[in-house]
């Protein structure tokens, strides 16, 4: 059998409507629906070899081999992809295993959707390389199966996750191109570091919060008020409920079994610069996600002066700047 090798790119995404907690853990069918915009500029880049020579999965991730439950996670869902190829007789044989190189050009499990990007590129990548010849939607819930966010990176722009009924019908689509709103995020980086506890931990103890049900009950509201302020281009009742929704995701955090405080005292101090900058007329809010890093969501005309007044607060280590994103695809001449 001859060597299959695919290159794919994909960029992260910054959910305005939150996706926490699943109905399903295995399958990462999500308890609520959720709505995002991807981030144009930042990137995971992975390229997949699948290789009879091989006699396990390899995963290099930013030029440092990974082993452990990294591995596991990845030889997991490269097992999902091989299955779709004996369903379409793709392969030669019933396990052949992959070589998987990923590098980010943005700091790795710091809550900037990295495993969102990651798992996007890399189904897009392993089904290429296979010969799979998978739609949009195969391949975002493709990518849902590695982490629940990457089927929202898979689409471009604005993308829409409803929750589904079943593991065939969750997964995303775009709502509009990326052009179709010069929003930006300005993310002010508090903290690169790692999470101690990941998206994934987190997601399954949401049902230990008192107020996820709460929330996940409102949820449609909210995601149907961001989709209409999103198509009218709506900066006021966009940032209305994004940062509405963000508070509630992370009083669920806060409630839960254990409690998971991702907040830092600057992460606060921003949050509360914002909502101040607003009042004086900055088109400008505030969205976190699994971590102490702030998106704050604005304007184009804003962007400038927003990413300048991040940079004096204390404890904002970074601000990266990003607009609208593309989708997921591949990169033949990587």
């Amino acid at each position: 059998m001859p060597v299959h090798q695919a290159t794919a790119q994909a960029h992260p995404n910054i959910a305005l409507i939150k996706y926490w907690g699943n109905r399903d853990q295995a399958l990462r069918l999500p308890s609520n629906p959720s709505l995002s915009m991807n981030l144009d500029g930042l990137t995971t880049t992975t390229q997949v070899e699948f290789d009879p020579s091989l006699k396990s999965d390899v995963l290099i991730l930013d030029g440092r081999e990974v082993t452990g439950a990294g591995r596991e996670r990845v030889g997991r869902f490269l097992d999902q992809v091989r299955d779709l190829c004996q369903t379409f007789e793709v392969l030669e044989t019933s396990k052949v295993y992959a070589r998987v190189e990923s590098r980010n050009n943005f700091p790795a499990g710091a809550g900037l959707a990295s495993s969102a990007s990651g798992f996007a590129a890399l189904a897009v990548a392993a089904s290429a390389a296979t010969g799979l010849k998978l739609s949009e939607a195969e391949l975002s819930r493709l990518a849902r199966l590695g982490s629940g966010s990457a089927c929202r990176s898979v689409p471009g722009g604005f993308v829409e996750w409803p929750s589904g009924a079943d593991d065939r019908s969750s997964f995303a689509y775009s709502i509009a191109p990326a052009d179709h709103w010069d929003l930006v995020d300005v993310v002010a980086l508090i903290d690169v570091e790692h999470k101690s506890v990941g998206s994934t931990e987190g997601h399954a103890v949401a049902d230990t919060s008192p107020l996820q049900a709460a929330r996940v009950a409102t949820a449609p509201d909210r995601l149907a008020q961001a989709r209409s302020a999103v198509l009218g281009r709506d900066f006021a009742a966009l940032a209305d409920v994004v940062e509405r929704d963000s508070l509630m995701m992370h009083a669920v955090m806060i409630t839960s079994i254990p409690s998971l405080m991702y907040w830092q005292p600057a992460t606060i101090a921003v949050m509360q610069a914002v909502v101040q900058w607003r009042a004086n007329g900055l088109a400008a809010c505030t969205t976190i996600d699994a971590g102490p890093n702030v998106h704050v969501i604005c304007s184009a005309e804003a962007a400038d002066e927003v990413a300048l007044r991040l940079r004096v607060i204390p404890g904002v280590r970074q601000v990266i700047t990003a607009r609208a994103g593309g989708p997921a695809r591949l990169r033949p001449d990587l």
